[in-house]
């Protein structure tokens, strides 16, 4: 691909980096500024003196669940229903508000591309002067809103399609004759299959930006069967759009204004390139400007620039959630406990807490990996600290460097339900 949105996707990569460090501060100082949840969060902090990655990692993360219970504990006392995080108030700057499940209520700016998907829909083949089926929903949470705006700013008009009524969806395509769709790749195999089963060609659909749910490629290799190219992208109604896919299909390159860390489930802590976990991300929009915010989902970076010519960093796309809490015992364990036992142990890499047997008949072992000269010594001082944590016994499993899989799971829960 010789086409690009803009420079910006091209530019040297260290360019890049000190653009978005020197954005950095600007964006903490307004965040503390402008956001009630983020000059508490960030009250001991010196947004001037963050200015790297390393000084990034030490700052708190939010996650989800702790977005969710402060606008909750704010709507209970009749405060901010985005407890404290939004930076606008009701009125022009804040067209529409969206919920996702929770709910978890998310302003929308008035900002031009508020969502920045224009380089997705790019890189997935729109260009202005097209028609775009859209097929994500409209009402409540704002993946139909967040496309629109995107196909709009690229230039391109839309239908609203949203989701059902699939035998209407065939007609419009039929008749209006749309250059590609926007939305789930089920539903548009299922419109796909509704077409074939009324006897009606879509022919000018011929391209497809999927989100919200798993591309794999055998599913890519049936909608390419039928002559519609399709590419992912990756977004959330938090953050807006956090990477897309391009020609290549090695990897999501992230996008432009966004910084993007992975770190160790349950910590703030970055793990080493190729190393799977969770997807941290730090916005740089004024309106809703989330610091270090916890996606819950898993990926990892890919190493080397995109062959389509892009230089940002590429990640592999989602691998999983990160949320991993267990309940063992009547107890819950989370990943972050996992990570207190392992910090007091420098001599350990990377732990895996495995849960086995039977309902009501719980075993716990936390496989560790080290090159310690001593193992059965680790493993007993290993032992108390889980008690410590935990208050449950577990046993210790010493094994070599490089020994657990590189999946991002720090529990596994191996029980039978049987």
């Amino acid at each position: 691909m010789t086409e690009y949105y803009d420079a910006l996707e091209t530019r040297d990569a260290a360019a890049r980096e000190t653009a978005l460090m020197t954005a950095l501060p600007i964006q903490l100082a307004h965040a503390r500024e402008s956001s009630a949840a983020f000059q508490q969060i960030l009250q001991d902090v010196n947004p001037a003196t963050v200015t790297s990655r390393q000084a990034l990692a030490a700052l708190p993360v939010t996650r989800k669940h702790e977005l969710l219970e402060r606008q909750q504990a704010s709507r209970t006392r009749g405060g901010d229903v985005f407890g404290g995080f939004s930076a606008l108030g009701f009125g022009a700057g804040m067209p529409r508000i969206f919920a996702s499940p929770g709910p978890i209520y998310e302003p929308e700016g008035g900002a031009r591309d508020y969502w920045r998907m224009a380089r997705a829909m790019f890189a997935a083949g729109f260009r202005a002067r097209e028609l775009i089926h859209n097929s994500f929903s409209y009402h409540f949470v704002p993946a139909g809103s967040m496309m629109e705006s995107g196909a709009h700013a690229l230039g391109c008009t839309v239908f609203p399609g949203g989701t059902g009524q699939t035998e209407q969806q065939v007609q419009a395509m039929r008749e209006l004759q749309p250059a590609g769709y926007i939305g789930t790749p089920s539903f548009l195999k299922i419109i796909v299959d509704k077409a074939l089963e009324m006897g009606v060609a879509l022919p000018s659909v011929k391209k497809a930006m999927f989100g919200g749910e798993a591309f794999p490629p055998s599913l890519r290799d049936w909608f390419a069967e039928r002559g519609i190219v399709g590419y992912q992208c990756y977004a959330t109604a938090d953050l807006g759009s956090i990477a897309y896919e391009t020609a290549a299909r090695e990897g999501l390159v992230l996008d432009e204004n966004v910084i993007v860390e992975i770190v160790r489930p349950g910590t703030g802590d970055p793990v080493a390139d190729g190393e799977v976990g969770e997807v941290v991300v730090t916005t740089l929009n004024p309106d809703y400007p989330l610091i270090r915010f916890g996606t819950g989902d898993l990926s990892a970076v890919l190493s080397g620039p995109c062959p389509s010519g892009r230089t940002n960093t590429r990640i592999k796309g989602w691998l999983g959630r990160a949320d991993q809490t267990t309940k063992i015992r009547g107890m819950f364990v989370h990943p972050g406990q996992v990570a207190d036992i392992i910090k007091r142990f420098p001599e350990v890499a990377r732990a895996r807490l495995v849960v086995t047997g039977e309902m009501a008949n719980d075993a716990m072992t936390l496989k560790v990996e080290t090159a310690c000269s001593g193992p059965d010594a680790l493993a007993a001082k290993i032992g108390e600290a889980i008690r410590d944590v935990t208050k449950l016994r577990g046993t210790v499993e010493i094994l070599l460097p490089g020994s657990l899989p590189n999946d991002g799971k720090v529990i596994e829960d191996a029980r039978s339900y049987r």
